[in-house]
């Protein structure tokens, strides 16, 4: 099921294709925690399949912490939504607009 990795060629290349990542079946994570933990310590993500089709994946606290904060940040969109000056009116007053009208 499982093939041993080399740690360090492991925590070398953190950008890992997802269906690269080792697969457990449920029942053998199940049966084998303590390992499926260790392995997702030591070689990084480790997946579980669900009636053959992908449940979860199982990463190290250190692993979630680099991405869960990326996720949590809000997109430009939201910040400027949420800026103070959302409703500022801006007038370009005198100045000459670098784009010619057109006929159409």
């Amino acid at each position: 099921m499982q093939s041993r990795r080399n740690p360090r060629a492991a925590r070398r290349s953190t950008k890992v294709a997802y269906h690269a990542l080792p697969a457990w079946k449920l029942q053998d994570a199940k049966a084998r925690f303590s390992q499926l933990v260790r392995e997702a310590l030591e070689h990084g993500p480790q997946r579980v399949t669900l009636h053959g089709k992908d449940a979860v994946v199982i990463l190290s606290a250190e692993a979630y912490g680099r991405l869960a904060p990326a996720a949590a940040q809000p997109s430009l969109h939201v910040l400027l939504c949420r800026s103070p000056l959302r409703d500022l009116d801006f007038e370009h007053g005198s100045v000459r607009s670098p784009v010619r009208d057109v006929e159409l």
